[in-house]
């Protein structure tokens, strides 16, 4: 029986102490967090540095600044962690976590839960098996209307950008199906709420294997179109089961998630489709998650760890950058 403490009692944060509850091959240890008004049936802490007792595993699930410091500290105490998306705040945060991960020999594993999609880890096997040949392209979309209170009165009002709350679970994505990224360059869109804050735009992006994509993302639109909508993941969104990633290769193509297949030759001849049938989730992802990083804590190799989500991390911390830039000199006098 795993003995895993949470850290972090935001949103999150619960869902995670929740899955430990009810999960048979675990105990929770506690939750450590400064907001004493949290009620759980488990022991409080103000912080790590509160526990006392025998840890095997810890789940991170505070702000992003903090995930580098707190994921030091449970290394130092030798504890396992299981660490939310973004892995840091920053890159040079990530490798600091990366060092002391190694340093203390203990595992890490991040919170970048659409890999737990078995729909998503066979689109990866379609597209390793060549199924629709080489890959040319991918097209994703993303557009949501996030509702005003969801930037009222906390970090968000300043600080809310789609990119890294959002477009990082559809970055790595794009690297766990496609292959790693080599470059990318992004376009700002207009602001609709007149703060300063990022809220649409368009990538585009090249892959090491020669593939090239492109992203455009909105948290101004409501639309169908989304992982959490189109996959029905998040309780908060409203579901649609409509595709939103398409990705063309040298034999057909595939839209994802209802994994429908087209097969061609050229455009003499219509593309034939084909419904692929999808496998059975089992487990909810984040219960998946949750029996992977028991497995980790026993020596299992992990679905990705810290080293792995920081290079997801760089990839969208150079969209957020390009696009300040952008955003910046588009506003400078004249």
């Amino acid at each position: 029986m795993k003995r895993i403490l949470v850290a972090g009692g935001g949103l999150i944060g619960i869902r995670h102490v929740r899955a430990v509850i009810e999960h048979p091959g675990c105990v929770l240890v506690g939750l450590a967090d400064p907001d004493g008004s949290i009620q759980i049936d488990a022991p409080r802490f103000a912080s790590m540095d509160e526990v006392k007792g025998p840890v095997d595993g810890v789940i991170i699930a505070t702000p992003t600044r903090l995930h580098a410091e707190h994921g030091i500290l449970a290394a130092s105490r030798g504890w396992h962690i299981l660490i939310e998306k973004p892995v840091a705040a920053s890159v040079d945060d990530a490798l600091r976590l990366r060092t002391a991960v190694r340093q203390a020999n203990v595992s890490s594993l991040v919170g970048h839960h659409r890999r737990y999609h078995t729909t998503l880890q066979q689109l990866k096997e379609v597209i390793a098996q060549g199924t629709i040949g080489q890959v040319i392209n991918v097209s994703l979309l993303w557009a949501m209307r996030k509702p005003e209170s969801y930037f009222e009165q906390n970090w968000r009002t300043s600080d809310g950008s789609p990119v890294m709350i959002n477009l990082v679970h559809d970055i790595d994505v794009m690297r766990f199906v496609i292959g790693e990224i080599s470059d990318v360059v992004a376009l700002p869109g207009a602001s609709i709420r007149g703060s300063d804050r990022i809220e649409s735009g368009a990538i585009a992006i090249a892959f090491e294997n020669g593939a090239t994509g492109t992203i455009s993302f909105a948290d101004t639109a409501p639309s169908p179109w989304g992982f959490e909508a189109g996959t029905g993941e998040n309780p908060n969104i409203g579901t649609t089961h409509q595709d939103m990633m398409w990705i063309t290769g040298t034999s057909g193509a595939v839209s994802f998630p209802s994994m429908t297949l087209w097969r061609g030759k050229d455009w003499g001849t219509a593309a034939q489709k084909d419904q692929l049938a999808r496998p059975e989730q089992q487990r909810a992802p984040l219960e998946a998650q949750l029996d992977h990083f028991l497995d980790v804590i026993d020596g299992a190799p992990p679905l990705i760890d810290v080293e792995d989500a920081a290079r997801t991390l760089e990839v969208t911390s150079r969209i957020e950058q390009g696009l300040k830039v952008r955003t910046t000199r588009a506003r400078a006098p004249a």
